[in-house]
């Protein structure tokens, strides 16, 4: 305890602090891809910022283009714009159906595997579930097509077979979102069961034993062991997860929606590329990014706070 404190108080002198760098050379290298993918595609493009508050012109570049006039200019022509509250409800309703129904079956699942003996089966479950996290959206679009399709998908020919009408699920402006969230579910629950298993792994086997002893049931022990032991590790999620609540995703949405849903699925996202990029409205494309990036510090920093109270925050 003492040499701790000592060292803590008096840090190393600097020779020998590089000779400590010496020694784990071989572990600072490995550091360095790592800071180069930060220092390149993270923090360097973190200049293009100011486009936000020029009228950016792709010929002149960003130096050469002039401030724009006010300089919230483009932050106003967003909010001006007559779709603004529409694509606004649209991400955050998207982003919360997301977050509110996307969390609760992965936690599930993962503690529901826990309980399971039998590990081939187990594993096989396991296998099966996180599947579907290593295909592409497009092909998660065309399974739905081959299901849901109008004319000639599966469900639809079932609800003609028992006399019924054919539904448009994927033009409906009433299933779009719910088919979005829940088609997003089956795709990611496998993948984010393992984070839970992996907390629920480190939970202190001695805990069930006594519950054991004390006559507890396995839902007693889920509800009182498991739940608690992966407590922090459902908030540290979820903390992270509101920092992007503003990030309904745009590749799904982009490949699902169609201008019949436009009310009910057009994003910030979406907007942002066919009127920044498409038109080449750059500054008006920067603008946004950087309202979204202020949202969601404001919106992790808060939530951080808040995870305070439950020992789950992330600083």
């Amino acid at each position: 305890m003492q040499t701790s404190t000592v060292t803590k108080a008096f840090p190393l002198p600097r020779p020998k602090r590089w000779k400590k760098i010496w020694h784990y050379r071989a572990l600072y290298v490995l550091l360095i891809p790592g800071f180069l993918y930060y220092a390149i595609y993270v923090y360097g493009p973190m200049y293009g910022v100011i486009i936000a508050f020029k009228d950016y012109n792709f010929l002149k570049g960003i130096t050469a283009s002039p401030w724009a006039d006010p300089w919230y200019r483009h932050f106003k022509a967003f909010y001006d714009s007559p779709y603004f509250w529409q694509i606004l409800r649209n991400t955050l309703l998207i982003s919360l159906y997301k977050l509110v129904w996307g969390m609760p079956p992965g936690i599930i699942l993962a503690i529901l595997l826990n309980e399971v003996r039998h590990n081939r089966f187990k594993r096989i479950v396991q296998t099966i579930s996180y599947l579907p996290h290593f295909l592409s959206t497009v092909i998660i679009y065309g399974l739905l097509i081959a299901l849901l399709s109008q004319s000639d998908g599966l469900i639809n020919q079932w609800i003609k077979g028992f006399g019924g009408t054919p539904i448009g699920f994927l033009t409906s402006t009433e299933w779009f979102r719910s088919l979005l969230v829940s088609s997003g579910i089956w795709q990611h629950v496998g993948w984010s069961a393992i984070i839970y298993l992996a907390a629920i792994a480190g939970i202190d086997p001695s805990l069930y034993e006594a519950a054991r002893c004390d006559g507890a049931g396995r839902l007693h022990m889920m509800w009182h062991i498991t739940l608690p032991g992966i407590r922090n590790v459902i908030l540290l999620l979820l903390v992270l997860r509101l920092g992007h609540v503003l990030d309904a995703g745009f590749e799904q949405i982009y490949i699902f929606y169609n201008v019949h849903v436009y009310p009910v699925a057009d994003i910030i996202d979406t907007w942002v590329y066919r009127v920044g990029l498409v038109q080449m409205d750059f500054s008006l494309a920067t603008a946004v990014g950087l309202f979204k990036t202020i949202i969601g510090i404001i919106l992790i920093v808060g939530a951080n706070k808040l995870a305070r109270r439950w020992d789950g925050s992330i600083w």
